[in-house]
């Protein structure tokens, strides 16, 4: 992909820098649909739909690419076709879905791994790093812009449904119960999780996307005892180190999606550390 034009900058009035503008727009955007989609998979418990669903993208960017598809359209086809199975195959197969998802994990990678080796063996010339490691610099314009209409998307869908969000995460049974229609909530989740890491694979790459998926929601938990803090600091932590990372990786010529992952996993074991649930009460 060729370098974003000039048009495509929204933040232009901030960042001159054509490069590091459309960095910045691009990882902003990302972090904040990963994380605010995050919370709800860490707190519903099922944050290894994290995984499924960034491989699933990853599989179909390189089948895509092998049969000369446009990768971001076939990372998106994959993921939703993921999507769209998934709560059939669980319920048909009588397992439970962690293991239905272990399964489609497996699959996804092993497409994806034999798809690529195979792309090298035959010399095709094609150059897949950025599926696995991402590369910010090399964005369409209509791929940032898509990426902000699912971050608004995500938000909206937080502030819309937030009561019915609360309570499946505090008890799906329950939830369905009181009258709450918890399987278009959660097809509507798995829709914008396929949607969010097939626009973030080329920016973050298909082996680190899981990262900002689950990462920054584990941090705010170590600081928020309540759902509505969790989506206000979860997306204000993922846009902070993404958007510095990207800032300080592209000043200094260094790999923004790993300098990014790796910056999340030392805030983590910093916010674990320095957590207020560590605190044990003394006894009396």
């Amino acid at each position: 992909m060729s370098a974003p034009s000039r048009e495509a900058r929204m933040l232009e009035f901030l960042i001159p820098n054509n490069i590091v503008c459309h960095a910045v727009e691009a990882m902003l955007f990302a972090s904040i649909a990963c994380s605010v989609l995050g919370v709800i998979i860490t707190q519903m418990n099922i944050s290894s739909i994290g995984f499924t669903m960034t491989h699933a993208a990853f599989a179909g960017a390189a089948v895509g690419i092998f049969f000369g598809i446009d990768g971001t359209v076939a990372a998106v086809l994959a993921s939703l076709t993921i999507a769209v199975i998934l709560g059939p195959l669980s319920e048909k197969a009588r397992m439970p879905t962690d293991t239905i998802l272990g399964i489609l994990f497996g699959m996804m990678m092993a497409i994806a791994i034999f798809f690529i080796s195979y792309m090298q063996y035959l010399g095709t010339g094609v150059n897949t790093s950025a599926l696995l490691f991402g590369n910010v610099v090399s964005l369409y314009r209509e791929e940032i812009y898509a990426l902000a209409l699912i971050s608004i998307v995500a938000v909206l869908f937080v502030l819309i449904f937030f009561k019915e969000i609360t309570a499946v995460i505090f008890n799906k049974k329950i939830a369905e119960a009181a009258g709450i229609r918890v399987r278009p909530i959660f097809y509507a989740l798995l829709f914008m999780i396929a949607i969010s890491v097939s626009l973030s694979l080329n920016i973050i790459g298909g082996l680190l996307l899981y990262v900002w998926l689950v990462t920054p929601a584990a941090i705010a938990y170590q600081f928020c005892s309540t759902v509505r803090g969790l989506f206000l600091v979860a997306p204000l932590v993922a846009a902070t180190v993404s958007v510095t990372g990207a800032w300080v990786g592209l000043q200094h010529s260094l790999p923004v999606g790993p300098l990014v992952a790796v910056a999340f996993s030392a805030l983590f074991l910093l916010a674990v550390l320095i957590s207020p649930k560590r605190r044990v009460p003394k006894g009396d």
